[in-house]
Parts: C-alpha cells; structure tokens; sequence
C-alpha cells in the first residue's frame, strides 16, 4: 500500500477522533454549566492559550455576589476536565482580581481568566453587558488588505511631494 493512503488514512481518523472527542469536550462543558446554573448566575471567564492552554473558569454565584461554586477547565488537548476550585467557594466575586490572595497563587492564564468573570459579571450586574463578536477570518483579511493598501498609498504622496 502507498505511502500516502496510510497516512491520509491515519490523518483521516486523527481528525475523527478530535471531532469525538470535541463533542464529549463540549457536553461535559454542558452538564457541569447546567449543574451550577441551578445554584444561581453562573460567571463565565475565559482566555484562550495558542500554545499554551487554554483555561475557562465557572463562578456559580449567590445574588449577594457570594460564590457557591468554583471550577476550572485548563489544557491543551480536548481531554482536559472541569477541576473544582474549593478555595473560591463562599468568596466575594466583586473581590476577585489579581490582588486576591488565592488569585496571586493561580498561573497567569487563570489569573486573567478569572478576571474576565469578575469583569463580565460587574457588566451584566450594571446592564451593560454586550457580547463582542469578533471578526471572522474574511473581514479580517479585509481589513488587513486596507490597511496595506492605505500605507502603500501614503507613501506613494510622500514620494511625490
């Protein structure tokens, strides 16, 4: 057999087994958000790692803002798990951000994140939250090509004159 079905065989099932495992990724996800959002508002941070790992935390919280629990999902590869978080549980959220004590211990992909719930949280709390879209790959190549194209005609002016 060639070379080249072997591997795009062994490629094509590397992709199915990321796609299986993304979707049990996404209903874990799923059963532990509907598990907290029975306690009450559910805070959402996240930061995205390119390299590193990526880390999402979830504050169920109390409308007094006490938080009743805390759990964190941090890795690379799609087998990473939700881990409970306990020193947060019965915390403030309004206090939690990179002076908290507990927070200071935690990596800087979880401090940031954590900062992230507290921030979205605070905006929801005020009513003045909005989910920012970001740019899809078409617009941003865009966007990029006229920037280009300003530069290259600024100068092209400044040549002139």
């Amino acid at each position: 057999m060639s070379f080249i079905y072997v591997f795009g065989a062994f490629a094509a099932g590397a992709y199915l087994l990321q796609i299986l495992l993304g979707m049990q990724q996404i209903k874990h996800f799923n059963q532990v958000y509907q598990e907290m959002k029975r306690m009450g508002k559910v805070a959402i941070g996240r930061r995205s790692g390119r390299v590193k790992a990526g880390t999402i935390v979830l504050f169920a919280v109390a409308k007094d803002g006490t938080i009743l629990d805390a759990r964190k999902i941090q890795g690379v590869t799609v087998l990473a798990k939700f881990r409970p978080l306990p020193n947060y549980v019965n915390e403030d959220i309004h206090y939690i951000d990179k002076y908290h004590p507990f927070v200071r211990k935690e990596n800087k992909l979880m401090q940031q994140a954590m900062e992230n719930a507290r921030e979205i949280f605070l905006r929801v709390e005020a009513g003045n939250y909005q989910e920012e879209q970001p740019a899809s790959p078409f617009n941003s190549a865009k966007i990029q090509l006229s920037l280009w194209k300003n530069q290259i005609q600024t100068k092209m002016k400044r040549s002139v004159e």
